[in-house]
């Protein structure tokens, strides 16, 4: 008889001890068995693991990269995660996953919705999963801590916050969290993996670090652009304070807002919502959507965004957050209009040498 855990989320399915395979049950029960030996974490539906070795012929969990694309797109009009922007039918996505591959990262979790699974698979994760490890966990709206059930009404998605939260039983190592449908460049994913490798959580507090852009490589030419603008000391992220309808006007400079305009330095830092998140990170974060929860039970339209719990992390204390600046220019799918101007900048990277024409070869 199998004893049960309330603890955790997640079921588990029993699985042969297989580097490359693993089926999953469902997600969000209210209680979990205790897995014994040869018992494993269920994670997805029709799992394939597939990946890199190390030097023995075993699989290296280093560091996992966590890639949130259950996105609408709607702004776009469509999946924007799955335009094809490269020669070969490559989406943002690829170079994404291909730069965190060199970099060091070892294992790739998608988090989409069950009814773009096949659309995903076809795009990208079946072409992938020949070179990295992955694994898929849906955000669904019934993914809720125990008690609580989706109000009446509700379409909208909880939010970014609650797509890492389904994460849980899951991710169980240190890991690094980035949006589908941004382009971030090579440094930041060398920097996030390193600040993983290299830092510690203590058992007072958890260590994440962020990846700060410059905001003048963050900009689109196709309309405005809503940024979290970083206050930072020593290095260390002490706010974000979250800054709409930001765009260069014709003076050159840059300004936010719309009836009342505030001039912004260029040269600032902000988060592109790019994460390192210790071991214990996706527990807390649990912890701050029952929270949530709580206050929100009813609401048609809350969301619970990333950024916001993190820094309640940070101003209460649980957590510390190291600015680790990068210097590439950040672009991505904000307006339908952006697509050619990505397509290009993306051709001439692969002209300049910074990646091969065609990604996976």
């Amino acid at each position: 008889m199998l004893k049960m855990n309330r603890a955790s989320s997640y079921l588990y399915s029993y699985a042969p001890h297989k580097a490359h395979e693993q089926r999953a049950l469902c997600i969000f029960t209210t209680a979990v068995p205790a897995y014994p030996s040869g018992w494993e974490r269920g994670k997805t539906e029709n799992h394939i693991l597939s990946g890199i070795r190390g030097e023995t012929g075993d699989y290296m969990e280093k560091a996992t990269l966590v890639v949130m694309a259950a996105g609408m797109g709607s702004r776009f009009g469509g999946l924007k995660q799955l335009e094809p922007v490269g020669e070969h039918g490559e989406v943002l996505l690829d170079y994404s996953v291909y730069d965190a591959k060199r970099a060091g990262f070892d294992k790739v979790v998608f988090i989409i919705r069950k009814d773009i699974r096949e659309a995903f698979d076809k795009m990208i994760g079946d072409r992938i999963s020949k070179y990295v490890k992955i694994d898929y966990v849906y955000q669904e709206l019934d993914c809720l801590p125990e008690g609580y059930s989706v109000p009446e009404g509700r379409v909208k998605p909880w939010g970014h916050g609650h797509a890492v939260c389904c994460c849980k039983g899951v991710i169980n190592e240190p890991f690094a969290v980035i949006n589908a449908d941004d382009f971030y460049g090579k440094e930041a994913f060398v920097k996030l993996h390193d600040f993983l490798c290299n830092e510690n959580s203590d058992r007072k507090k958890l260590h994440l670090g962020m990846a700060g852009f410059i905001l003048k490589n963050t900009l689109s030419d196709f309309g405005a652009v809503n940024r979290g603008v970083c206050e930072v000391k020593d290095s260390m992220l002490t706010d974000v304070v979250e800054t709409y309808n930001i765009r260069r006007e014709n003076d050159g400079k840059v300004y936010s807002g719309k009836e009342e305009t505030a001039e912004l330095d260029e040269n600032c830092y902000v988060s592109m919502n790019m994460w390192a998140c210790p071991d214990g990170f996706i527990d807390k974060l649990n912890d701050m959507f029952t929270d949530f929860m709580k206050e929100n039970k009813d609401s048609l339209t809350a969301e619970f965004l990333l950024p916001a719990g993190i820094d309640t992390m940070i101003k209460t204390g649980v957590a510390d957050c190291k600015l680790l600046e990068t210097h590439d220019k950040w672009f991505g799918v904000t307006y339908k209009e952006d697509k050619p101007t990505v397509k290009a900048d993306i051709a001439k990277l692969i002209e300049a040498g910074v990646y091969p024409e065609k990604l996976w070869k």
